[in-house]
């Protein structure tokens, strides 16, 4: 039988390329779930499109209590698709490249053949 080949971090190849060994999978799979969410997924679209973003700047953003932006900004922090910084009052965010590299990876389709 022949073995498929896995999906690492660093390799560029998709769903239909390989198939996704455990460990990528734990890792990707809550990046996906942080993003299955209207808001976590607007938000991360937010602070992806600026080199970095005050909690300030996006709160008033949405109908949302800041302790609720609160909670979906640690959600996206815990599944390792943004990074914060507190400067005095506020926290700053910044998107995580590499896992936007990662997901995207998985995301490509596979090329034509001819």
């Amino acid at each position: 039988m022949k073995e498929l080949p896995t999906i690492q971090a660093n390799v560029c190849c998709g769903l239909a390329t390989g198939v996704i060994d455990e460990t990528d999978a734990a890792r990707i799979a809550p990046m996906f779930k942080a993003l299955g969410d209207p808001v976590r997924l607007r938000l991360a679209a937010l602070i992806a499109s600026q080199t970095e973003m005050c909690v300030c700047e996006l709160t008033p953003q949405f109908e949302l209590s800041g302790s609720t932006i609160s909670h979906h900004l640690r959600i996206l922090r815990e599944a390792g698709l943004i990074d914060g910084e507190r400067r005095g009052t506020w926290v700053y965010y910044w998107i995580k490249p590499d896992a936007l590299h990662a997901l995207s990876a998985l995301l490509q389709p596979t090329p034509a053949t001819a």
